[in-house]
């Protein structure tokens, strides 16, 4: 017996077909994957193909995936959060940069009294500063 006719009664003992997947159906189910339109598993069901040809398909005609090349996914509420991180980074500067004009408007304010009525303010009305042995010292 030979080669092919081995193959042919190895065809007949078996449950499954041998059929063959025209390159536009693979291109399409491959699309249809990456767009998540179906998954792998589904598809596998769908046309009776294992799982390993699929992936085969889609190094094959994949765009984007290639064998060998790492691709990183990343999940929509990482990037969200990222976002909503970042506009919160953004916020908290406008805040610490209006408190800082605040300041320094209120320096400049004192700075001007202290000129106008020549007193020092600051040495006068200082807050008492904190010595860390347990006692409040004035300014």
């Amino acid at each position: 017996m030979n080669k092919k006719q081995k193959l042919q009664q190895l065809r007949e003992q078996s449950n499954r077909q041998l059929r063959r997947f025209s390159e536009s159906l693979k291109r399409q189910i491959v699309n249809d994957v990456e767009n998540h339109v179906t998954t792998i598993a589904e598809v596998s069901r769908e046309y009776s193909v294992t799982r390993t040809s699929i992936y085969k398909w889609i190094y094959s005609y994949s765009k984007n995936r290639k064998k060998g090349v790492r691709v990183v996914i990343e999940e929509d509420s990482v990037s969200s959060k990222l976002e909503m991180l970042k506009a919160k980074i953004k916020e908290l500067e406008s805040v610490v940069g209006q408190k800082q004009m605040k300041i320094d408007f209120q320096e400049k304010m004192i700075e001007f009294a202290e000129k106008e009525y020549s007193v020092d303010i600051k040495k006068k009305f200082g807050s008492k500063r904190f010595s860390g042995i347990g006692k409040n010292e004035p300014a």
